[in-house]
Formats: structure tokens, sequence, C-alpha cells
């Protein structure tokens, strides 16, 4: 192989390419901008399929948990209407253990 033949081997082996000129520049540019511009797009629209979703799902579970708030509500108003309402503290005497030695009867 000479010199040549290598080097020639060497550029089509190369994996960058050749620099472009202005258009292939320019046609990149545009190419990336409508990427991104795509990805973007395609981003915002899987991002409100995700809120219309979840918000579907909040809906659904407040829909089918009503009666049992309803309920709640009805079991908290009935124990505040009786007026019976404990508060206070508890002191409590710690009494010691019997000594091992000891029986208790």
């Amino acid at each position: 192989m000479t010199t040549e033949e290598h080097a020639q081997f060497r550029q089509q082996a190369r994996l960058t390419p050749q620099p472009a000129g202005l258009l292939g520049k320019m046609l990149a540019f545009m190419l990336s901008a409508a990427l991104l511009v795509l990805g973007f797009m395609f981003s915002l629209v899987a991002l409100a399929v995700v809120a219309v979703g979840g918000l579907a799902l909040a809906g659904w579970l407040w829909w089918k948990t009503r009666r049992l708030r309803k309920q709640l509500r009805e079991a908290a108003t009935a124990k505040a209407d009786d007026g019976y309402v404990i508060e206070g503290e508890v002191i409590r005497d710690y009494e010691a253990p019997a000594p091992a030695g000891r029986l208790l009867r």
C-alpha cells in the first residue's frame, strides 16, 4: 500500500465528515431547530395528557368516596352534639415491683 492509497483510505474511513459549506451549515441549523421545536411540542402534549389523566383520576376518586365523606361528617356532627367531651390529664402513680425474694399473695 502506497502512501497515497493509505491517505485515501484514511480519508474514507474518517468518522467525522468534512466541514460543510454555508448551505450545509444553514440546513443543519434549520433541521436542528425544527427537531427542537417538535420535541418541545411533543413534551407539552405528553404533559397535558398526564395532567388530564391525573385530574380525571382525582375526580373519579372524589366521586367514589363521597358517601364515606358524608358518613364521616355525620358521625363527627353526632359526637359533637351529645355534649360529652372529656379533656384532662391522667396522673398515674408508679408502683415499684416487689423485691424478688418476696412472694405475692
